[in-house]
């Protein structure tokens, strides 16, 4: 189940929240709950045993390491081990294991070995963003910066809470463990989150799923024969699908948070008017950064070990992060280039680069993600080189001219090209402009805009559904990470 289905816009989210609010407040969290395990298994019913049970293994590692004296280090350190393997163990299993398989048996084929026989393995939906979840939470019970939960219950909330199960927002339990025991239920906040999640569901269905088809198709032609203009408008097509889609994902997320009563933190912060890629990882997916950098960074020195080891520690957290995102070449590269370009900047420094026109900046840091973007969509990094050569295949034009039909005009429609044209408006607009709209608001700031919120959000739920029901794509591309 998808929070962009009409299944869960019309049955199950009400149902839920119809039951929520009317048991008594005690037992809400049982509620949701109950909800968010049913909601996890109605995709992945056979993981849901799995979910629990590393979950209840994570849980007394943790009241056990909360028992153990501060003095006892060594023990302390065993224990935390013993859990981080655990977690890690599964991540690598289920998310790896094909990929080191393929990559021995490739070794073992250039060898004329025989290979190894195997049963490729499922990867259960979400893995990555639950561990990583499961991780910050043992970590903080060992550092003292988060007592354990109270009760299984508690903890089992804060791993299986639906909104933020799947995709993230990858949530601390720290940060929600006042909010688990009790929280604020008020219709301003229930109205915030139905805004929040109706501008999210518009990002996803009205942009992200239009431009994620044609990127498809794009990337599902010959690419060693593609155009040039068709090269840029598969790009670009699927830079402003991954961020309506994820974003989008991150704003239905919040806004459900806020409809049962929880405040997540933000996940995007209009990345593509970043300065610099040291900007945009502040601003994309800030759950991930956050995460990288006080688990992984800061454990390596930081940026307190001199000028080379920063760079070091940089482009090794990148790489991690590129690895995280799948067990492909592709990702390995694509986390090394980030890592590389942050590397740079750190050295070339920050204050030098803010030196740039803004318009420079922006639109030099939109073509490197660009460039990256190249690696996160291709099938292989053969296909990627190749992809980069057609981005610069001027001679291709003469393809293009020779065909009067320009850019597929069944494919790349009307449509498509005003999806295209909103994304970038909205991707692009300036600062200044988007707090003074003010629409990622909690609360309208006049009563004009509350009325406006009312009417767009009617108009983006008739629209959606209506979309939903006329396609079949409609996939979220984090889902498989």
């Amino acid at each position: 189940m998808v929070f962009s289905s009409l299944l869960f816009l019309y049955a199950f989210l009400p149902l839920l929240l119809g039951l929520y609010y009317l048991v008594p407040p005690r037992h809400r969290n049982l509620v949701a709950l109950a909800g968010s395990l049913f909601f996890y298994g109605w995709g992945e019913p056979v993981f849901v045993g799995l979910l629990v049970g590393i979950s209840l293994y994570g849980y007394y590692i943790s009241l056990w390491l909360a028992r153990l004296p501060a003095a006892a280090t060594l023990a302390r350190r065993g224990v935390l081990t013993l859990g981080l393997a655990g977690y890690l163990g599964l991540l690598l299993y289920f998310k790896y294991s094909n990929f080191f398989v393929e990559q021995l048996n490739g070794v073992l084929g250039w060898l004329q070995q025989g290979g190894i026989v195997w049963t490729h393995v499922v990867l259960p939906l979400g893995i990555s963003f639950f561990t990583f979840q499961k991780i910050s939470y043992l970590v903080d019970v060992y550092r003292g910066t988060s007592p354990p939960a109270r009760s299984i219950v508690d903890y089992l909330l804060f791993v299986a809470l639906f909104p933020q199960l799947i995709a993230g927002p990858i949530i601390r339990y720290h940060d929600v463990a006042a909010q688990i025991i009790a929280r604020d239920h008020n219709v301003d906040k229930f109205l915030s989150g139905v805004w929040r999640f109706l501008l999210g569901l518009a990002r996803k269905v009205l942009i992200a799923n239009p431009l994620g088809a044609v990127a498809d198709t794009v990337f599902g032609q010959d690419l060693g024969t593609l155009p040039m203009p068709y090269a840029w408008v598969g790009i670009l097509c699927y830079a402003f699908q991954i961020y309506f889609d994820f974003a989008g994902y991150s704003d239905m997320a919040i806004g459900l948070g806020r409809m049962l009563g929880f405040e997540f933190i933000e996940n995007f912060e209009r990345p593509y008017t970043a300065r610099s890629i040291t900007e945009f990882w502040r601003r994309w997916h800030i759950s991930l950064s956050n995460f990288m950098r006080d688990y992984l960074y800061i454990p390596l020195g930081g940026n307190r070990g001199g000028r080379f080891r920063t760079a070091f520690n940089l482009w090794f957290v990148f790489l991690v992060s590129g690895f995280w995102h799948g067990a492909s070449w592709n990702f390995v590269c694509w986390g090394a280039y980030h890592g590389t370009l942050l590397s740079l900047e750190r050295a070339l420094g920050l204050k030098r680069l803010a030196r740039l026109p803004g318009t420079v900046a922006v639109g030099l840091t939109f073509l490197l993600v660009l460039a990256s973007w190249v690696l996160f969509r291709a099938p292989t990094l053969t296909d990627a080189v190749t992809y980069f050569g057609r981005l610069c295949a001027w001679s291709s034009w003469a393809d293009v001219t020779a065909n009067p039909e320009l850019l597929w005009p069944d494919v790349i429609n009307h449509r498509t090209w005003a999806a295209l044209v909103v994304a970038a408006v909205v991707s692009f607009l300036p600062e200044r402009w988007w707090v003074r709209l003010g629409w990622d608001l909690a609360l309208p700031p006049s009563r004009f805009q509350a009325w406006a919120r009312v009417g767009l959000g009617a108009a983006f739920l008739l629209l959606a559904s209506g979309a939903l029901a006329n396609q079949s794509y409609n996939p979220f591309i984090y889902f498989r990470f």
